[in-house]
This record gives C-alpha cells, sequence and structure tokens, in this order.
C-alpha cells in the first residue's frame, strides 16, 4: 500500500471514528435523567416514586427522559436534597414543604432560610399520623408514650419532624421517654414485636406496609392522637386536618381511630425545567387509572383536588401549563 493510500486509510478511519463519537454525545445530550427523592421500601413513599418512574420511563421514547426513585431519608431529607441540587424531585408532607418554603421550624430549613425556589407539582394521598403500641406496653392513650420507649425515626423523616412539632406543643424532650430511638421506618416494626420498643410512629398513607407488619408479628394497638394541643396544630395550620383509620383495615384493630394527618405532595424546584416538569406530569395524568391502580391509598384521588389540596409552595410553570390544557386550571 502507497503512502498515500495508508494516509487516506488513517483520515478515513479517524473521520468516522469521530463520527461515532459525537453521534454517541448527540444521543447522550437529548437524553435526560431525573431522581425522585422517596423513603423507606417499605413505606407508600416509595411506591409513589417508583409508580411515577415506571409511567414516565414507558414513554421515554417520546420525551427523552429516564426516571428512577431510590429510597431515601423522607421528607425533610428530600427537600434538602433538591435544594442542593442532589435530587430533581422528591415526596413529602405537606407541612415541611410549608416550612422550608418559609424557613421555619427545622433546624437546617433555619440556618438556610427559605427556599424560594421550590415548587410543587401535585398533592397525594392523606397521611394520617399512626401511632401503634405493643398491646402489653400500658399505651391507651397519646399521654402515654411519656415514659415508654418510642421510636422518633430517623431525622430527616416527616415523621420525625410531625412528632418533634407535636413534643413542642406538650412541652416534651428526648428526655420524656424511657427510650428516644432513631429507627428508619423499615426497621421500626421488627423492634416492636422484638420488645426493644413500646411505640413506633408513621406518617403514612393506608393501608401501610409498615403498619401490617407490625399489627400481624405481634399483639398491638393503634393509638388515638387527639387532645388540645393536637386541636391547636389543627386550628392554626391549614396543612393539618382532623383524620380517622379506620377500624379493620389491621389486625386487633377493628374500631375507627382518630388522630390528624396532612398530605403526600410531589415537590421540585424552579430549576427543573418547563418542558421537564411538564413531561412528569403528563406521565401520571395521561396515565391516570394506571396510576391510581398501583397502591390502595391512591385508590381515591381526585386530580383537582391533588393541585389544589395541601400545596403551599408555587406550581411549577410546566405543571400550571399542563392543568391549563386540561382545563382545570
Amino acid at each position: 500500500m502507497s503512502v498515500k493510500n495508508k494516509l487516506s486509510k488513517v483520515i478515513l478511519s479517524t473521520a468516522i471514528g469521530f463520527a461515532t463519537t459525537m453521534g454517541s454525545s448527540v444521543a447522550s445530550a437529548d437524553q435526560s435523567y431525573v431522581t425522585i427523592g422517596t423513603g423507606g421500601q417499605t413505606g407508600v413513599y416509595y411506591v409513589v416514586g417508583q409508580s411515577m418512574c415506571r409511567l414516565i420511563n414507558r414513554a421515554t421514547d417520546d420525551h427523552g427522559i429516564k426516571c428512577t426513585a431510590p429510597s431515601t431519608g423522607g421528607s425533610v431529607a428530600n427537600i434538602n436534597a433538591i435544594r442542593q441540587g442532589q435530587l430533581d424531585l422528591g415526596v413529602a408532607q405537606s407541612d415541611w414543604q410549608y416550612y422550608a418554603l418559609n424557613g421555619t421550624k427545622h433546624e437546617s430549613f433555619i440556618q438556610q432560610g427559605k427556599f424560594e425556589d421550590l415548587r410543587a407539582l401535585f398533592s397525594i394521598h392523606s397521611e394520617p399520623f399512626t401511632v401503634v403500641a405493643r398491646a402489653d406496653s400500658g399505651v391507651k392513650t397519646f399521654d402515654d408514650l411519656a415514659g415508654k420507649r418510642v421510636n422518633l425515626n430517623n431525622p430527616g423523616s416527616g415523621t420525625r419532624g410531625t412528632m418533634e412539632v407535636i413534643m413542642a406543643e406538650k412541652g416534651w424532650t428526648r428526655d420524656s421517654f424511657k427510650l428516644a430511638a432513631e429507627l428508619k421506618s423499615s426497621e421500626q416494626s421488627q423492634a416492636l414485636c422484638d420488645n426493644k420498643l413500646d411505640v413506633i410512629l408513621s406518617n403514612v398513607g393506608h393501608p401501610s406496609g409498615i403498619i401490617k407488619e407490625a399489627t400481624t408479628s405481634c399483639d398491638t394497638k393503634i393509638i388515638p392522637v387527639t387532645g388540645p394541643e393536637i386541636d391547636k396544630l389543627i386550628a392554626e395550620n391549614d396543612f393539618y386536618a382532623s383524620a380517622v383509620i379506620k377500624g379493620g383495615l389491621y389486625k386487633g384493630n377493628d374500631t375507627d381511630v382518630d388522630t390528624f394527618g396532612n398530605a403526600a405532595t410531589m415537590v421540585t424546584s424552579s430549576k427543573v425545567d418547563a418542558d421537564t416538569a411538564y413531561q412528569i406530569v403528563k406521565s401520571v395524568f395521561d396515565n391516570f387509572e394506571r396510576f391510581k391502580r398501583l397502591h390502595p391509598a391512591f385508590a381515591n384521588l381526585d386530580p383537582r383536588k391533588m393541585i389544589s389540596d395541601g400545596l403551599s409552595a408555587p406550581l411549577h410553570e410546566g405543571a400550571v401549563r399542563y392543568y391549563k390544557e386540561k382545563g382545570w386550571m
């Protein structure tokens, strides 16, 4: 082969290789990735994120978005990770959405100040504050938690945050309990039934795998969460409301139990572009009947209420575009 032909072959090979590399880069640039923060793997937040990703990924060829939804520490952790650019979206209790937006209540929110870029996409299921006690613990009312072994839940979880709000109203501290544990939600049912705890807590949609595990593995009772302090929280905060855990959902708990609660919400940041937010919302609501079948807690969801109830942060502009197209706004 002549020097000229060898040179031509090298140039042609280089050109093909460069074109292949560029083609690969363009393909990567055309596809975007979103990550949804959830909660413990046995909780409804994890199901929310996994369900949304399932619907989003079904249409990746149309909109170019790939979705993942890892297990996380819960509401507060999700909001802080969104703020720091570590997550694109996350599930959060409606009360913690409000506190993050206004830079109040939680130490991390106060230190960072108002999260003015926080945006809402929609609310999801209601979440009664649920207290489960061993039947032999002597706990019959919420006030009986004082002096008992209680799992406050892991720092960063919405349940932990709500419990701290209640504790502040009641004048309780960690020293008010015989044990103030910090187990993750996925760990607490076994600890309860192993007699390492007297009481576990969960802000959760029902029926819940966490509560089912506790009530089927040992003798337990769901405890009412009522009283003047709870009435005050409801009266002073629009994101709280009275709630009822229906009897018959769990073994050994056949009667309705009064409590209070909030809503689970899907939040993001204004830094997520409008087209991405639009496609995420579209993936859920264009397949809404399929979404509702993915967990019993979703069965009675109403799209119009989901874009108004429990939302403190402004709706993301991409979500607003979709809702206007549907005639919901």
